[in-house]
């Protein structure tokens, strides 16, 4: 089979598509012929060095995420047949043309959904629905999200509005604010100036209370700030950075919570739980029609270097997808 190998740590260059062989499922496992995957900033990561796949996972195959059609399906497993068709979250491998994964890892694709479309959705979705849990999101909450136009962020904004929440949320993009805005999102900050908080404060009427913090870095430090008391955050990314100067007085003073969270290296059973917590939560949601995958941009398999580059450059809204197929 085709797979995209990271040759050696580096630039997109560094990916290389290469023959490998065909993966066999095991125990509780299936293999998926895969039609499309996600790109996600873990993979741009990965492919620099800089973010490892968990054991178990494929080391040099970058990919967390994947849509396609049941294969084979391996000794002991229930619930799944050959032909249906799948998408799921991976600890690595999805840049294939098959992997294999836990059965209770995947879950069915939407009746009439695309291939490309549902392979926008399990990493994102997945990773947002179990933060908004975790965070105990309630009906007229405010709720803070940064990178709103990233692929969580899309997913968490019709996810809070789904809830009946109130999502602010902030870009340095006044269109990307704008295409949020269709989505669900209430109020849009502009961060590009780097100050936010008394925005969100009065925006929200006197602060968020929980906030999905895709950043960390300077930006944790004013999350803090705009949190109105006994406000939640859970910390989900740390793309402006892995260190923050905070007050700590400002969280002993506010009674705030701050939680971290990391869906990739979970074990398999914990990773099982937050896909069925997904699939009785939100797939329903996907088949009424009221949140949908936002999918920017489709590249073909010969042109994953180029998917790597437009990512980026940080210009996309919502998710970036291959199709292998």
């Amino acid at each position: 089979m085709r797979a995209v190998v990271v040759s050696q740590p580096g630039p997109p260059s560094a990916l290389e598509i290469r023959d490998v062989p065909v993966p066999e499922p095991g125990p509780g496992e299936i293999r998926v012929r895969v039609r499309a995957f996600g790109v996600n900033r873990a993979d741009l990561l990965q492919r620099r060095g800089m973010y490892p796949a968990p054991p178990g996972s494929p080391q040099d195959v970058p990919g967390l995420e994947h849509a396609g059609v049941v294969d084979a399906v391996g000794p002991d497993t229930d619930g799944v047949a050959l032909g249906d068709a799948v998408m799921g979250i991976v600890g690595g491998g999805a840049y294939a043309e098959y992997l294999v994964t836990s059965a209770d890892h995947a879950v069915p694709i939407p009746q009439g959904m695309s291939y490309v479309d549902a392979a926008a959705i399990p990493e994102v979705f997945v990773t947002a629905h179990d933060a908004l849990e975790r965070l105990a999101v309630v009906d007229g909450e405010w709720v803070l999200v940064h990178a709103v136009g990233s692929g969580v962020g899309t997913a968490a904004v019709q996810l809070i509005a789904a809830r009946g929440a109130r999502c602010v949320g902030t870009s340095r993009t006044a269109a990307k604010l704008a295409r949020a805005r269709a989505l669900g999102m209430e109020a849009g900050i502009d961060s590009a100036g780097g100050d936010f908080a008394e925005a969100v404060i009065q925006s929200t009427g006197g602060g968020a209370n929980a906030a999905v913090d895709l950043l960390g870095g300077r930006f944790l430090i004013q999350t803090i700030e705009c949190m109105a008391r006994r406000g939640r955050i859970i910390l989900v990314g740390l793309s402006a950075g892995r260190r923050a100067d905070i007050d700590l007085g400002t969280i002993l003073g506010k009674r705030l919570r701050i939680e971290g969270t990391v869906l990739r290296s979970r074990d398999r059973e914990e990773k099982a739980a937050a896909v069925r917590s997904f699939a009785t939560a939100v797939l329903p949601l996907f088949a009424a029609g009221s949140i949908n995958p936002v999918v920017d941009k489709v590249f073909e398999f010969a042109e994953v270097v180029a998917a790597h580059e437009y990512l980026e450059t940080n210009a996309s809204f919502g998710k970036v997808v291959v199709q292998v197929v």
